[in-house]
């Protein structure tokens, strides 16, 4: 396995760990871990020893959710779609890989980051965690797929909602809601016996039934990761995202006005 900046990589037989490895941002995925974790991810694809793949986070949180130091350096329309293009291949190339995946949710899994782990097949979080798709809180909208998984998980109707709402809900709310599929006092426990069950299964017929599902919504996630793309760069020229990054900035509640 190559080595990553960004990322820390363990092999168990076949299984595969990948850690985000950015703890003191609470591993917020700035654009050297989303080119990381892209490369490290068609790395294992190819790896047809490699059956499981495992996401973590170091430290405190699974993920933070995107870098929004990084992004306010972000300026002008093509290193914008540049940025966004990355994002969007990571998330159809953890979407369709002929490997299961499990994301273990320890802290925070937000914005980007919870998209990330809802491209998995299988999330199990500490009942201690936070899960929150919180893009509206500064004016935009999801992206990394966030539409189409959260649709794929809970239907449109709550998907909206929920999307609308953009509250930090608890591990028990977020599987009340079926955002995940587990909640655990003891998440390397409970981590180790799903694995443990998966393998005493036949992979190649799981993996298959996933390959099959995967297909038949390929063009569905490809057309919504462009359909946020686009959303995105205009919401990003509004009003109420330049209010929303203020108040985050000067930790207030921002004062939206729907322009």
């Amino acid at each position: 396995m190559s080595i990553y900046h960004t990322l820390e990589i363990e092999q168990t037989g076949n299984i595969a760990y990948i850690r985000f490895n950015r703890p003191d941002s609470l591993n917020a995925l700035n654009t050297l871990l989303i080119k990381d974790l892209l490369e490290c991810l068609k790395e294992i694809t190819l790896k047809e020893s490699i059956k499981i793949v495992v996401l973590q986070g170091k430290g405190k949180a699974f993920s933070s959710g995107g870098d929004i130091k990084e992004m306010l350096q972000i300026h002008g329309e093509e290193p914008f779609f540049s940025a966004m293009d990355q994002i969007n291949e990571l998330i159809s190339t953890l979407y369709n890989m002929p490997k299961l995946t499990i994301a273990a949710i320890e802290g925070a899994a937000a914005g980007l980051g919870l998209s990330i782990a809802l491209a998995t097949d299988y999330i199990i979080s500490d009942i201690n965690s936070k899960i929150a798709m919180n893009f509206i809180g500064i004016g935009l909208i999801p992206d990394g797929g966030g539409h189409f998984l959260l649709k794929r998980r809970i239907g449109e109707n709550k998907a909206k909602q929920l999307i609308w709402e953009g509250k930090v809900l608890s591990a028990q709310e977020a599987l009340e809601r079926e955002l995940i599929d587990e909640i655990t006092d003891n998440l390397p426990e409970a981590l180790e016996r799903k694995l443990h069950q998966w393998n005493a299964k036949p992979l190649q017929a799981m993996i298959k039934t996933k390959k099959i599902y995967t297909e038949l919504k390929r063009q569905n996630l490809l057309k919504a990761l462009e359909l946020e793309k686009q959303a995105q760069w205009k919401m990003r020229q509004t009003k109420d995202h330049q209010e929303g990054i203020k108040a985050f900035v000067e930790k207030r509640k921002p004062n939206f006005i729907g322009e």
